[in-house]
């Protein structure tokens, strides 16, 4: 059974960063996780509910949320939509192609205004990543990485391959 976590909560591990589009595009971060409803990870999500952009008090603890959490998560899931270029999820993304190790999983929307420059510094830096694009295919991968994570012995902190 997924659980779901909403900034700015905390939680146990295994765990997913779902990082993408928040801003001027669909609640794709529903679509997910009614994707992963049964696997066994905790289903981070920076979207909130109510979020007031324009009180930069919230915005200051929604950036380091994330920061936290980004770094936190024992893997991350990054989707970009067609409705926006998502220019600080291009920046976590570019952050976070430089940690070797940690499980990355990459989906677009074939639409996506940046999908050459995503494609080709993933295969630059990253080779190993399979871009997808769309939420099921990148449900698919989650969720063959999350089977791999129940064949590992019980969890302790850190990453897991």
């Amino acid at each position: 059974m997924a659980k779901y976590i909403e900034c700015p909560k905390m939680w146990g591990s295994p765990s997913l960063f779902m990082g993408g589009g928040i801003s001027g595009c669909p609640d794709w971060q529903a679509q997910l996780v009614r994707e992963l409803k049964d696997v066994d990870l905790v289903l981070v999500n920076p979207r909130r509910k109510v979020f007031d952009v324009q009180n930069a008090a919230n915005t200051r603890l929604q950036i380091r949320w994330e920061y936290l959490m980004l770094r936190r998560c024992d893997g991350i899931l990054f989707w970009f939509p067609c409705e926006s270029v998502c220019p600080i999820v291009l920046f976590e993304l570019g952050t976070h192609l430089m940690v070797p190790g940690k499980p990355l999983f990459i989906g677009m929307h074939p639409d996506y205004q940046r999908r050459i420059d995503v494609e080709e510094q993933t295969s630059i830096i990253r080779p190993d990543i399979e871009i997808v694009y769309s939420i099921p295919a990148l449900a698919g991968q989650v969720r063959a990485w999350e089977s791999r994570l129940r064949q590992l012995p019980p969890y302790s902190q850190g990453v897991i391959p």
